[in-house]
């Protein structure tokens, strides 16, 4: 058994070392590409565009519309070509908050730290009410979920409900998410000992038939509190130095909740602590949200370098340009945004004649379940099972998606040789402290767009970044703003995948993949 490991491994490195052989990493260009992302970079100016003028990008609002076709006439007047917006039907209007003030009336008086919840209404001007706490049961049986809104229909007529416990969150005494070492990034990275990348997560469990699944639970809550007549809402946001998450009702109908918002941890536990002594508080919401009908079919953006020789093959990088509405949306993910446009901007510039087409796309309804990168794969692309024609003539999508660390490795779904192949079109960059790609194998949907293609059995190729504070601080937050970025790390992930996209566009055959008859199955 040991003998034939050996042999296998020795075959395998024979056939990788003539894939390389055939490699022509063009040296000339990727000095030119250095030149260009330090000389004249324009990832701020972008920056500046999709946060400060257009964010926050919510997909279907009008601010996310306007974002997309300033970057269609900014990637023209660079020289790109076929500059458009592809449809496809998110069939859910699209929705704005446009004022908000929450206040605390009695007994103290104070200005109150809250994001409104996507697809909930307004308040029709401002509302004072009486503050009324519940705690809802926890794993519920469709009979204690029914006694416990019985027991609370009186309770809430009239009142505004803060719904659930406060959460404790303990004060931070560890370090927060810094750079990684560069020695556990080469580890990961390591050619002889290589990582295979597997996203998605195991199995999911196995519901209890008896027990209500907490979606249900969240929109039968939703439609009790409307039908019991309820003022508004409060959701605790359960995290430090007042970070709020705010995300959207899950029916995307504002018919099916109460106005609502997502209160700083600091605001909800005192007033919490405040009921609990029996004191009465008064809170006074002004609420101003809008629905926009058309935002219902929304757009993804594409603009091509085309190519020559292999103009009917394409590499593909990308990103997704939309984002959760409490802030402007800097490192979820206008930065990635802007870095795939550098990426494409910089090969413009620079004068390169590639042999495929390089095509980028900018995703819409990613926020949502990766909705228009699986849209846009459908459409052009199919799946490995039941392929379109174009299915065989793509040759890799290259997509970022992590905050505003700068890249550090990659992932690309196919073979090791596949793997291998781009760790030596960027092997150049170990010095901007890019380490090295590896394979994964799985099909599992995961939580960027690169998983979209992986899961039609296409090469999609995710770029892994230093955290910083993405975890911690800017992920989905109120914090996500343009001053969390990192305008030196931007320029070397745009260099890497300036360099990466070039090679792929240039070689005499398409990157290799998993044989279909290979293929894992689909997750189930």
């Amino acid at each position: 058994m040991r003998k034939t490991l050996v042999v296998t491994a020795a075959a395998l490195a024979a056939v990788t070392s003539v894939l390389l052989a055939q490699e022509k990493v063009d040296k000339d260009i990727e000095w030119k590409i250095r030149r260009e992302a330090t000389d004249n970079s324009q990832i701020m100016h972008t920056m500046h565009f999709l946060t400060d003028v257009y964010g926050p990008r919510l997909t279907g609002s009008p601010n996310h519309k306007a974002a997309q076709d300033w970057v269609v006439k900014e990637t023209t007047r660079w020289g790109l070509k076929n500059a458009h917006l592809e449809p496809w039907e998110f069939g859910h209007p699209g929705w704005v908050n446009e004022k908000l003030a929450v206040h605390a009336v009695s007994p103290f008086k104070d200005a109150l730290v809250v994001e409104a919840l996507a697809w909930t209404p307004g308040t029709n001007g401002p509302v004072t009410a009486q503050v009324v706490h519940l705690i809802p049961p926890a794993s519920p049986t469709k009979d204690v979920l029914q006694k416990f809104f019985d027991d609370n229909r009186a309770k809430v007529k009239g009142k505004i409900v803060l719904v659930g416990a406060t959460t404790v969150v303990p004060v931070t005494i560890l370090t927060p998410n810094k750079r990684r070492e560069d020695n556990d990034v080469r580890a990961q990275y390591d050619a002889a000992n290589p990582q295979q990348q597997n996203f998605g997560g195991g199995p999911a469990p196995t519901p209890n038939p008896n027990v209500v699944p907490a979606g249900q639970v969240a929109e039968q809550l939703d439609q009790f509190l409307v039908s019991a007549g309820a003022v508004g809402r409060v959701n605790d946001a359960g995290r430090e130095h007042r970070q709020i998450r705010a995300f959207n009702n899950r029916t995307f109908d504002v018919t099916k909740a109460v106005p609502t918002v997502v209160m700083s941890n600091e605001d909800y536990g005192r007033i919490t602590r405040v009921l609990a002594d029996g004191t009465p508080v008064e809170l006074e919401l002004n609420i101003v949200n809008k629905t926009y009908p058309e935002g219902s079919t929304v757009y993804n953006v594409v603009a091509e370098l085309p190519g020559t020789d292999k103009a009917q093959e394409v590499v593909m990088l990308g990103g997704h340009l939309d984002s959760w509405h409490s802030a402007t949306g800097a490192t979820d993910n206008a930065i990635g945004s802007a870095t795939m446009m550098e990426a494409i901007r910089i090969l413009q510039a620079i004068g390169v004649k590639p042999r495929r087409t390089i095509r980028l796309a900018l995703w819409s309804g990613e926020e949502q379940g990766l909705l228009g990168s699986q849209a846009y794969v459908k459409q052009h692309f199919g799946m490995v099972e039941n392929p379109k024609p174009e299915h065989a003539l793509f040759a890799g999508y290259f997509n970022i998606d992590s905050g505003t660390g700068r890249a550090r490795g990659a992932s690309v779904f196919g073979p090791s040789e596949a793997a291998a192949i781009l760790r030596e079109a960027t092997k150049a960059f170990a010095d901007n402290g890019f380490f090295g790609v590896n394979a994964t194998q799985s099909r599992r949907r995961g939580g960027t767009d690169s998983t979209s293609f992986n899961e039609a059995g296409l090469p999609g190729i995710g770029i892994q970044q230093d955290p910083i504070e993405y975890n911690s601080h800017t992920w989905h937050t109120n914090l996500d703003t343009y001053e969390r970025i990192i305008e030196r790390d931007a320029q070397e992930s745009a260099m890497v995948i300036a360099a990466g996209v070039y090679h792929l566009a240039m070689r005499d055959q398409m990157l290799p993949r998993i044989p279909k008859d290979k293929m894992p199955p689909m997750p189930q």
